[in-house]
């Protein structure tokens, strides 16, 4: 039913992880046909993004939130419910890395990649789930890495709250599929142009990078996708990696 700040009632899509990458894009994206939530920590970056988006003509708001964190989450699609109403698709973008073996990683660090990536993940499913299953409609869609399938050495904290993160997909896609709610896990596999991701990397040229733009159009696809052809698990790459 229409809402305050959602009086023409147009479907509602929640987007957590919202940076200047493929966050922004897939608000962007998503912004066209749906009115969006915007999750972050960043509120200063949230707010410029939602006046950008809104100068189009599109529904959004901005929640600050840390996705790790049980209260801030759970209150955070309170507000989205109370100014949007309940959401038909959840973009789980959100994603934290922090690099080193075995005995670099400290526990607190452990824990803060489980919590963002694979934690705040299931939270998110669970506030958004009841009501696609009663509307019989909704998708699901979490953003993975390659760690998610190959943990390298320094992806100790990093590939397994990955690994968890693809794991609770696949068990969600079994339970939900048969009830209309489409999931799906996508790994971005390889470094994404992003401001600031060139200087860090010299070494890869324009075409080693994956547009966020492009990624959001595969997102789009996905969301929109005929229930009889359904994807679970896809990746995208640059077309010059070598197999």
């Amino acid at each position: 039913m229409p809402t305050k700040h959602n009086p023409q009632n147009k479907p509602v899509a929640v987007i957590t992880g919202v940076g200047p990458g493929l966050g922004a894009s897939l608000a962007r994206r998503f912004a066209a046909t749906y009115a969006i939530a915007i999750l972050a920590r960043r509120a200063d970056y949230l707010k410029a993004l939602a006046a950008e988006i809104r100068q189009g003509g599109a529904t959004i708001v901005e929640v600050v939130c840390d996705v790790g964190n049980l209260a801030q989450l759970s209150a955070a699609f309170r507000t989205i419910r109370d100014d949007l109403g309940e959401p038909e698709v959840l973009l789980y973008n959100a994603g934290t890395g922090t690099w080193g073996t075995v005995t670099e990683i400290t526990p607190a660090q452990y824990e803060e990649n489980w919590r963002v990536n694979a934690f705040g993940a299931f939270v998110a499913a669970k506030e958004v789930v009841p009501a696609m299953v009663a509307r019989g409609r909704g998708a699901l869609l979490f953003t993975g890495a390659t760690a998610g399938v190959k943990a390298g050495p320094k992806s100790i904290a990093f590939g397994p709250a990955k690994f968890a993160m693809r794991g609770l997909a696949q068990s969600l896609a079994r339970d939900l599929g048969p009830k209309g709610v489409h999931v799906a896990w996508i790994n971005v596999d390889g470094s994404i142009d992003i401001p600031g991701a060139r200087g860090r990397k010299p070494t890869l040229s324009d075409g080693d990078f994956l547009k966020p733009d492009a990624i959001a159009e595969t997102y789009w696809h996905v969301a929109h996708q005929d229930r009889s052809a359904w994807t679970m698990e896809l990746e995208v790459r640059p077309f010059k990696e070598k197999f």
